[in-house]
Parts: C-alpha cells; sequence; structure tokens
C-alpha cells in the first residue's frame, strides 16, 4: 500500500523569539541572521524533497519556503497561524512572571486564555482540522511527498497529538530551519488518526 510522507519544518529565526518573546500571530520577519541559517543548512543539509508546500500566511514561514524552495510556490492556509497570545504578544516569561494568570497558563491549566488572546482548545482544534484535510487531501489525490513549514507551536502540538512514538510537545521541539518527517499509513490512519515521526530534517549531507 501507498505511503505519503509530511515533512514538518519550523521557519527561520526572528530577532523576537531570539530574545525569548512570546510571538503568535505577530507578522515578524525572518532576521538576516534567521535567512543567513536557513541558507547554510540548505548547502550543509539537504531538505526532503517536496513538490506541495503548505504554509501560514505570516511572513517568517512564507520567507522560508522562498529561501528553502524557491521554485515552488507555497499554498497558503490561514489555520496554520500559530497561537494568539494576545496581550502576552512580545513579552518574555520573565516580564510576565508574577502575573496569575500567566502561571496557570504556563502550568497547562485547562480554560486559561491569555488576556485577549487564543483558548488552547480553539488552537488545537484549528490546527488539527487543517492538518487531518492536508493528510486526506493527499490520500485522496495520490500526491506522496509534502512539506508543512510552519510555527513551532503547531508543529509540537501536531506531533505530540498524531506522532508515533508517542511524546508530549515540548519533545518535539527543535532549532529554527529544523523539523521531523512523518510517514502517513492508509490504513494505520483512517483507523487510529496517527502517523510514524522517522526522521529529525534536514539531513546532514554526506561528504562527497
Amino acid at each position: 500500500m501507498k505511503s505519503y510522507y509530511i515533512h514538518f519544518i519550523r521557519h527561520g529565526a526572528i530577532e523576537e523569539t531570539k530574545k525569548g518573546a512570546y510571538i503568535g500571530i505577530t507578522d515578524a520577519e525572518l532576521s538576516e541572521e534567521g535567512i543567513a541559517e536557513l541558507k547554510a543548512f540548505d548547502v550543509s543539509h539537504k531538505y526532503p524533497y517536496a513538490p506541495v508546500i503548505f504554509t501560514g500566511p505570516l511572513k517568517r514561514c512564507v520567507q522560508t519556503c522562498e529561501v528553502l524552495y524557491p521554485h515552488i510556490k507555497p499554498i497558503v492556509i490561514d489555520e496554520l497561524t500559530e497561537m494568539n497570545f494576545g496581550k502576552w504578544e512580545g513579552k518574555t516569561a520573565e516580564q510576565l512572571k508574577g502575573d496569575p494568570l500567566f502561571e496557570r497558563w504556563l502550568a497547562g491549566e485547562s480554560g486559561v486564555t491569555p488576556p485577549d488572546g487564543e483558548n488552547n482548545d480553539d488552537f488545537i482544534r484549528r490546527i488539527c482540522l487543517v492538518f487531518q484535510n492536508i493528510v486526506d487531501g493527499l490520500i485522496k489525490t495520490g500526491n506522496t511527498d509534502c512539506a508543512i513549514i510552519t510555527h513551532s507551536g503547531v508543529m509540537n502540538t501536531l506531533l505530540s497529538i498524531y506522532g508515533l512514538p508517542q511524546a508530549k510537545s515540548f519533545e518535539w521541539a527543535c532549532d529554527n530551519g529544523f523539523g521531523y518527517s512523518m510517514r502517513v499509513t492508509p490504513m494505520l490512519w483512517q483507523r487510529d488518526r496517527v502517523a510514524e515521526v522517522y526522521q529529525l530534517i534536514p539531513v546532514e549531507r554526506e561528504d562527497d
């Protein structure tokens, strides 16, 4: 039976996250360092073949697509946007320290929402629906390979829900420009809505 391959790639670095700030829907651009890092990775490592690219609308994701897959026009999906952190956007954990609501949210308490931000349950529902549509679309059309260039929160959450081996969201964390490859087997997907995560990407190039 045919397998389908989905390659998750975290966007390149931006200045704000290097400072430890929560950046969700803020439309920050890649930093000069972030662009240089991606170009260097593309030389020293091999990104996977992906004739179809899905991404969110924010500049840091679209710019990452342009660097890594310059000859492919990405399919932009609004629902692949990072979580909206509301009034916590642009602030660091240190700046928010002592805020009782933030402490409860950080501890993972159910139903806690950033002020004017997005509820965690709504975020999960949003990204799960779009991911299931992507997988079902691949199976329906017969396209076997695609990449999803997205945010760490989106990628880590999806992997924690659908990925095998099972791991918590924070255990899937990786650096900017890196990610994971997932193998979808239709029978396993249709039965259990899970798929095998088999490789950290990009893969280091072997010496000639």
